[in-house]
């Protein structure tokens, strides 16, 4: 009889900056820290190690090691059978009419040994460490959707868009300064505008057009 490791990896992220962090654990009493603790809980994690002192995540969820998601809400540890709509977590959806719903596995909310990943996010930042904190990634690109960028640049619905977009040349090549912008989406033009009342209109006439053919059809009959 060869005893098996309880092996679990933990995705810590940092939301401050964009950067996560992996750790595989085979340390079974490490792991303690996490058992019996279910989604949205938070979690001193200082017993890791001398680096991770003054840490606390919050568990945003997690699978076990046959890839079953853990499900808010199911306050168990097992894997439980659910009839789940399409687009929820744990069903896709793929090939699923409108209305259906299908008998899937998922795992629980509660946190147990069979778990194999854990999705981790700080709350609380103790000493720096590489890869997690300090350094954040830099964002070359600029928001795209036009509600977006007049919350960034606190923007009327009467200022030109074009004129906030954030611009940045071609890395591809060296010697050509081609300049690359987002294309706005959900920007209302008045040609966007024209085109709905347009298809408005024709919605309507098509509707009046059948209901004065069904009344020519039923004179008909008479």
């Amino acid at each position: 009889f060869k005893y098996k490791l309880v092996t679990m990896k933990l995705n810590i992220s940092n939301p401050k900056n964009g950067m996560q962090k992996m750790l595989d654990i085979e340390n079974e009493n490490e792991l303690r820290i996490f058992y019996d603790k279910s989604i949205k809980s938070n979690v001193n994690i200082s017993s890791l190690g001398p680096e991770w002192s003054g840490y606390i995540v919050k568990i945003n969820g997690g699978q076990d090691k046959q890839g079953f998601p853990m499900k808010p809400g199911i306050l168990t540890n097992r894997r439980v059978k659910l009839l789940l709509t399409k687009g929820v977590i744990g069903c896709k959806g793929y090939s699923m009419k409108k209305g259906e719903r299908r008998r899937k596995s998922i795992r629980g909310c509660i946190v147990s040994p069979e778990i194999g990943v854990l999705n981790l996010s700080v709350v609380k930042e103790g000493k720096e460490i590489l890869g997690l904190t300090g350094i954040s990634n830099k964002k070359i690109f600029g928001c795209k959707r036009a509600s977006k960028i007049r919350k960034l640049f606190t923007l009327s619905k009467g200022d030109d868009l074009k004129k906030y977009i954030v611009k940045r040349k071609s890395s591809n090549n060296i010697e050509s300064s081609k300049i690359k912008h987002p294309k706005i989406q959900r920007l209302i033009t008045p040609l966007k505008i024209q085109r709905k009342r347009f298809r408005l209109s024709k919605k309507k006439n098509d509707f009046v057009q059948t209901k004065t053919e069904l009344i020519e059809y039923g004179k008909k009959l008479k």
